[in-house]
């Protein structure tokens, strides 16, 4: 019986990850899009922002993205002029990504936004982890 509630306990636990993660995902997109953005354009961004280009592979691994879904997002924020694409210097079958002037002005004006909802979504429940933590 104790392993049955144990079992039980992961699988509600489980979810109630799943539902946070929904919500904080729709409401990134909901405050993200009054600036033409959704989260994983956000994240792809970020990834970015960091002052560097990065091969299609090393931004898929770090924003969650299938190398297809990734292909297709970064195509249009380079017709949305964020980001240019070119050839990879190790490797000429190879495309690097990185942020053009644009793309890294709209990432600094985003940023304080997507830090607000993550705050307020998950402040709760990064406090919590911090205290079970100690």
């Amino acid at each position: 019986m104790a392993a049955k509630n144990a079992g039980q306990a992961l699988v509600d636990q489980w979810r109630d990850i799943l539902a946070l993660h929904a919500r904080t995902q729709c409401e990134l997109d909901r405050e993200l899009g009054r600036h033409g953005l959704c989260a994983s354009d956000f994240e792809v961004l970020d990834v970015l922002a960091g002052g560097c280009s990065y091969r299609i592979q090393e931004i898929a691994e770090r924003v969650h993205l299938s190398q297809s879904a990734l292909s297709r997002l970064v195509a249009r924020l380079e017709k949305c002029g964020l980001v240019e694409r070119g050839l990879c210097p190790e490797d000429r079958r190879g495309v690097r990504v990185a942020l053009t002037v644009r793309g890294r002005e709209l990432h600094g004006a985003v940023l304080p936004v997507q830090r607000a909802v993550l705050t307020r979504m998950l402040g709760d429940t990064a406090e919590a982890g911090e205290a079970g933590a100690v």
